[in-house]
């Protein structure tokens, strides 16, 4: 398991925004009880996960909330950060609905908290391809069999009537490169998370099918949400709510001051590029935590997983055992615009 411990990159992040613009007002929770832990861990993705700019600018509002050792992970148990957080590597998971879902079905002890935007994702085509639908034969470039991307290129094939198992032409890759393959015509579509839009607009290669920002179903419901071990919610309620709150004020900086979060997420390293970053933050929607309803995009999710077959167990089963909305709930309140 790799850790970073950003302190020098904190001290520049803080430099680069300026304390008091991005920790905004602790009032509240200077009044509440000090949190019962002082350290988080939270995945990172260095440069392939540009849509997470929130959580890699949140240390500083962290500390404001007492939790003063904000550990990065950046590598674990298993490909995704859903395995680590099973793991007990992590306390947190900031990790696509599915990843959390089949978590919940498998037994994994974690509690899903809020949604964090909604839109980062984009499914890219060839000039053969025109809908979802033209995906029938076709190549189509997964990191794996199982994986986050497959699931949701499952949900989103089974959508518009095509077999997912039989229809389509999975090309799973352990060193998946999506956009270079599809450069090299090795793949004729792929799920892309930014960086890899920004990146295929400035290349101009391929065109969108599926906007998650924009086209219904999937602009309607949350892309990336928060999940937590469920011994830490559980044992440390006041850190956990305190850890939501930096998340969520986190998240309103990357629409109040998208050009700041994009400085600080390349400054701090988790982003090579300054304009895809940026990019990003304006392609997705992080403007939808209060409106959003964070259990109907557990429903939604689950309800497909279940009808394809990924998951065993129904919506309301998931949203029993595996989802606490009630620090999103007082947060609503709390952190009105």
């Amino acid at each position: 398991m790799q850790i970073i411990r950003n302190r020098r990159h904190f001290l520049a992040g803080a430099a680069a925004v300026g304390a008091a613009g991005l920790i905004g007002t602790t009032t509240r929770a200077q009044a509440e009880a000090p949190p019962e832990v002082t350290s988080v861990r939270l995945p990172a993705f260095p440069n392939v996960s540009d849509c997470q700019a929130a959580m890699y600018v949140s240390e500083e509002l962290l500390r404001a909330e007492g939790i003063m050792d904000v550990q990065f992970v950046t590598s674990g148990t298993g490909p995704d950060s859903a395995d680590w957080l099973a793991n007990n590597e992590l306390d947190f998971d900031w990790n696509f609905p599915p990843a959390h879902i089949r978590s919940i079905a498998n037994g994994v002890p974690i509690t899903v908290l809020a949604g964090m935007h909604a839109g980062c994702l984009e499914l890219f085509a060839n000039d053969s391809i025109r809908s979802v639908k033209d995906l029938k034969g076709k190549r189509v470039g997964v990191d794996a069999i199982f994986g986050v991307p497959h699931m949701l290129l499952v949900i989103m094939t089974a959508s518009v009537g095509l077999d997912p198992n039989n229809d389509i032409n999975w090309i799973a890759s352990p060193n998946f490169n999506p956009v270079e393959m599809f450069a090299a015509g090795k793949i004729d579509a792929f799920l892309a998370g930014p960086p890899q839009p920004q990146e295929m607009r400035v290349r101009k290669l391929g065109h969108v099918i599926l906007n998650t920002s924009l086209d219904r179903p999937w602009s309607q419901y949350f892309c990336c949400m928060l999940s937590g071990t469920s011994d830490f919610v559980q044992r440390y309620p006041v850190a956990t709510k305190r850890v939501l709150r930096a998340m969520l004020k986190a998240v309103d900086l990357c629409v109040s001051d998208p050009e700041q979060v994009a400085r600080v997420v390349v400054e701090k390293r988790f982003a090579s590029s300054y304009d895809y970053a940026l990019q990003a933050m304006t392609d997705a929607r992080f403007d939808k935590w209060r409106e959003y309803d964070a259990e109907d995009t557990i429903r939604f999710y689950a309800l497909r997983m279940q009808e394809t077959g990924i998951v065993k167990p129904g919506p309301q089963t998931i949203i029993t055992e595996g989802t606490y909305w009630r620090f999103l709930d007082e947060l609503k309140r709390e952190l009105k615009t």
